[in-house]
């Protein structure tokens, strides 16, 4: 069951992250908006609130999410609870999963517009087609988040 931890999200991109999360069969996300220097929480699922709080504003270059911001590319763990990368934030191991992808998603002419976090129960590394695909669900937050 999906515990959406929605207190003050946009609806629609919460349905949108809920949709998202069950299709990559993932146990837990967010939806970052991009903004002027860095990123605004608009969706969680399975977060707890003392992350979500945390992660109300990322600036770019903070955390996963602002490295996907800053780099324009995903960035990813294997391990959420063991990362000593730097990318991972420590708070971020609060949330009950092992593997975690944050990906950028643009819209029609290149701009980021969100970064979009997921994170599996299971230690494993997202790369080639299934990041693809992943990816690809992803653009379709761009139609939700512009209303």
């Amino acid at each position: 069951m999906v515990d959406f931890n929605n207190a003050g999200f946009d609806e629609a991109v919460q349905a949108w992250l809920a949709g998202f999360l069950n299709s990559a069969g993932a146990a837990a996300g967010t939806v970052h908006l991009h903004t002027v220097g860095g990123l605004r929480l608009a969706a969680g699922v399975n977060i707890p609130p003392p992350v979500q709080q945390a992660v109300q504003w990322v600036p770019s270059g903070k955390g996963m999410a602002g490295l996907a911001l800053e780099r324009g590319e995903p960035v990813q763990t294997c391990n959420l609870q063991e990362d000593r990368s730097g990318a991972v934030k420590p708070g971020a191991r609060a949330v009950n999963a092992q593997a975690a992808v944050a990906m950028p998603v643009r819209d029609r002419v290149g701009a980021i517009v969100a970064v979009v976090g997921a994170a599996w129960m299971d230690e494993r590394e997202i790369q080639g087609a299934e990041l693809e695909s992943l990816q690809g669900a992803a653009a379709s937050l761009v139609d939700v988040a512009r209303g």
